[in-house]
């Protein structure tokens, strides 16, 4: 029991480094900064943060959300992925059984891919949520770890092939879309990242979670719509409901709702 508890405080640590480092993405992946050998800075000040300031968490508790060297204050968003991220490590450990007797091979592969998941999750999220973008750099990421984990899903777990072939089949029709026909006729290509994200979740979620992730992120984007329709009526102004359309960040949403789906499979299946 000790032992569990012990490993579980470890799972929510490793979380919230996780969800350090999801914020440094976040911020520096569009700015095409480098995220793995630049130290960490203030981004008011530029002066570069102690291993006081990186702490995740305790860290922003500790300096008042303030910067230790220019008082400017750190957004909420940095303690909230933080968090979010250990609280959201430590529910899927519990929802799928892991505990200090249950470690094996299967389990530590199973546990590896699921957290490279997530890094694809928030970290496209956040992108999405800030800049409205979904980070080329990410997809293409997310498309690596998906091909890697039919490899091992199909080497290891016998998994039938010909669903991931069809999958990998979407992938390249969609790439190629992206890069050669889409080019001539818009200026980004969101709607195709959307799709590739689509794609992803698939993989790792499987047909039935992603398609009411799908369906949610619908119902949200619709609820949505239908408020600020509302609260514009009076206005009267198209060019303000065009903006609030444009505007809505489905990979967000899918995130959320593509998290918030397995979690709610995993209970049931823990119930069960």
């Amino acid at each position: 029991m000790v032992a569990n508890i012990i490993l579980y405080i470890l799972i929510f640590i490793m979380g919230t480094v996780f969800g350090s480092f999801f914020t440094l993405a976040i911020y520096r992946i569009p700015k095409r900064q480098d995220i793995t050998h630049t130290h960490s800075y203030c981004p008011n000040c530029q002066h570069k943060l102690g291993i006081l300031d990186l702490i995740p968490v305790f860290s922003y508790l500790f300096l008042g959300a303030k910067c230790r060297y220019c008082k400017e204050r750190i957004r909420p968003r940095y303690f909230i992925v933080e968090i979010s991220s250990g609280i959201l490590f430590v529910t899927l450990a519990y929802l799928i059984n892991i505990n200090i007797f249950s470690w094996n091979i299967n389990i530590i592969a199973d546990s590896a891919f699921l957290a490279l998941y997530l890094c694809f999750l928030f970290i496209m999220a956040g992108i999405d949520k800030e800049n409205r973008q979904i980070n080329k750099a990410i997809t293409v990421y997310g498309i690596m770890i998906s091909i890697l984990y039919i490899i091992y899903l199909c080497t290891v777990e016998k998994a039938n092939i010909y669903r991931y072939v069809i999958y990998l089949i979407f992938y390249v029709a969609f790439l190629i879309l992206d890069t050669i026909t889409l080019k001539k006729f818009v200026k980004n290509s969101y709607a195709i990242g959307v799709m590739l994200t689509i794609i992803t979740m698939a993989i790792f979620t499987g047909r039935f979670i992603t398609l009411n992730s799908i369906i949610l992120t619908l119902i949200d984007i619709i609820a949505y719509i239908m408020i600020n329709k509302i609260k514009n009526h009076k206005k009267k102004n198209i060019k303000i409901e065009k903006t609030v359309e444009k505007n809505i960040s489905i990979g967000f949403l899918l995130t959320v709702n593509n998290i918030l789906c397995i979690i709610c499979i995993l209970v049931y299946y823990k119930i069960m």
